[in-house]
């Protein structure tokens, strides 16, 4: 696998080996080994995780389209990734109709209580908010599943909720990852029992090798092919959820202070998936979709490319301090558009990005950048909005996960689902076997007057989720999305970079080393970036750190799909040196 130099910060030239950490190759005798990279015809998938895959694809062998897989690959993600996906959490979905030739976004976001307030989080500490009752949002999934299938899918809830099943009561193998989440979290997972008997088998997490069951699970997911969503959004199910948010199961004797949470039933019967536009920028002759507010996906990636499209040149010096101003514009204006006014057009308008690119020059600009006024008058080079109002970036849970599907009638899906930290919440339903998101603590939690992300009855939080289609003359060329909180939008946005700007395949764009600047002093980079390109960028006023949050060095998770032509699809997931690799597939592989 070739990596990446550049030379002169403009050009990019193929070198050397990106080499993966020694034991990445080492697996037991007999044992399906994850591929990163799978070319083929009839439809084709990319997840983190093989068994998910594979349940995605085993629907679009049973006839099934994108959207149908899409939604069955998410379910078996909640049995396999449950501290990143589920169906209490919620996401953003990005779909392509074949049929119609036209792009749509389906918003699975959840929303807060209509209890919430501005002020609810003031003066909590965030680790004490995250690990309560009062973090849980409505979830979202389990409605934008319904509408996905419901408009566009070829199967029931039920049918495609069978591999999920299946893996939730046949059990997967823990992996190092699966592992290693649970470790981290495993103080928290012990103040609660119902957590603790389903994650904490015999008081420890589950050993790598061993294999995980999850029959409460089953059940569940059995119980909701059988009555609907509704059983969720104001049934018995979602009785269930409320009685646990309000009153979460805490060990007896436990000490930490776990606070109830402000949901009802009513909230529940309330809450709407709702189909929106996407966000839609064109890049060098290409259609870029993403998703609207809530998510700031869309909206930063788009405003990122066209501020490059602006420069004369590209290279990743331009990516960073591209990367930069869209973030300062992102945290100044983005929430949910049913309680802000959202500039979304003018944040992706030509004369914006112009204005903004000027700013842009041959060195690192100071810290932070301040935001710019996308009011629709543009001059060549205004000057931006005085640092006194830069808003900060606030903290994000890393954890997310993100699929990709295409099937043999040119659909295409990429959804990103989450229950937002790794872990979520911490809470399980009892005797569901499904954790509770903490998705209302990417609320900037304040106090913060004029931000746009304040706390609000109904209101769905800023998201960073990225899922991503780009089109060539109607058609799809790429499908990309990745997790990683804030770090989801620089990843999709270095992908794309790589592959349509520097020239190397869809499989070097996602494995190449990783850098992540939000409009913050420091940024944040993989080691193999630092060591490549932290000196000629450092001499230019970059600086760089390592992240030290799990999964400690590493930036995102990426899935990706490239439409080659003639039916021929390439799936392309993580290789294994990061975050244990990914799992491409593809229905009738290229011989």
């Amino acid at each position: 696998m070739r990596t990446f130099v550049v030379t002169s910060l403009g050009l990019v030239t193929l070198v050397g080996l990106l080499a993966p950490p020694a034991q990445a190759g080492v697996h037991p005798p007999g044992k399906e080994v994850k591929q990163p990279v799978a070319e083929g015809y009839g439809g084709a998938v990319a997840t983190v995780d093989l068994d998910a895959s594979k349940a995605a694809l085993s629907v679009l062998r049973r006839g099934g389209n994108a959207m149908d897989a899409a939604v069955a690959g998410a379910a078996a993600l909640g049995v396999t990734e449950p501290y990143s996906a589920g169906l209490t959490g919620g996401g953003f979905l990005v779909y392509y109709d074949a049929r119609k030739r036209k792009v749509t976004t389906i918003d699975g976001r959840e929303t807060a209580p209509r209890a919430m307030t501005s002020t609810v989080f003031e003066g909590i500490p965030f680790d004490e908010a995250v690990t309560s009752g009062l973090s849980v949002g409505v979830p979202g999934s389990v409605a934008q599943w319904d509408m996905a299938l419901r408009r566009y899918g070829t199967m029931s809830l039920r049918e495609v909720l069978r591999p999920a099943i299946e893996i939730a009561e046949k059990g997967f193998v823990v992996d190092q990852t699966f592992h290693d989440q649970t470790l981290q979290n495993a103080a928290r997972f012990a103040d609660f029992t119902s957590t603790a008997s389903l994650y904490l088998p015999g008081g420890r997490p589950p050993r790598v090798g061993s294999v995980f069951r999850n029959p409460d699970l089953a059940r569940t997911y059995r119980e909701l092919g059988i009555r609907g969503p509704s059983w969720l959004y104001g049934g018995a199910l979602g009785r269930e959820i409320v009685a646990t948010v309000k009153k979460p199961p805490v060990r007896p004797g436990a000490t930490r202070n776990v606070r109830p949470g402000l949901m009802e039933v009513s909230d529940l019967t309330a809450y709407r998936a709702i189909e929106r536009p996407p966000a839609k920028i064109t890049y060098k002759g290409l259609d870029v979709y993403g998703m609207a507010p809530p998510s700031s996906g869309g909206s930063t990636v788009g405003e990122a490319l066209k501020i490059l499209e602006a420069l004369p040149k590209v290279g990743l010096h331009e990516y960073l301090e591209a990367s930069r101003l869209a973030f300062a514009d992102r945290n100044a204006y983005v929430g949910d558009p049913a309680h802000v006014d959202v500039p979304l057009d003018q944040l992706l308008s030509d004369g914006f990005a112009k204005e903004r690119a000027c700013l842009i020059g041959p060195r690192a600009m100071p810290h932070p950048a301040p935001p710019g006024s996308p009011d629709g008058s543009y001059s060549s080079c205004a000057p931006s909005a005085p640092a006194a109002s830069v808003p900060e970036e606030k903290k994000e849970g890393p954890e997310t996960t993100h699929l990709v599907a295409a099937d043999r009638w040119g659909n295409v899906a990429a959804y990103n689902i989450t229950i937002e930290q790794t872990g979520g919440s911490g809470i399980v339903v009892p005797g569901r076997g499904i954790l509770l998101n903490n998705e209302l603590t990417d609320f900037t939690l304040g106090p913060a007057p004029g931000d746009p992300n304040l706390p609000a009855p109904g209101k769905r939080p800023r998201s960073s989720m990225a899922p991503t289609i780009v089109l060539k003359d109607g058609k799809p060329l790429l499908a990309v999305g990745s997790p990683g909180g804030s770090t989801i939008i620089t990843t999709v946005l270095q992908i794309l970079v790589n592959r349509l700007d520097f020239g190397m395949t869809l499989p070097e764009a996602v494995a190449a080393p990783r850098a992540s600047q939000r409009n913050t002093a420091v940024t944040q980079a993989e080691q193999a970036f630092i060591d490549r390109y932290g000196g000629e960028l450092g001499a230019l006023g970059h600086t760089f750190a390592v992240p030290t949050t799990p999964p400690v060095g590493e930036i995102g998770a990426a899935t990706a799909l490239e439409f080659r032509g003639n039916g021929l699809v390439q799936a392309v997931a993580e290789p294994p040196y990061r975050r244990g690799g990914g799992s491409a597939l593809v229905v009738t592989p290229r011989r």
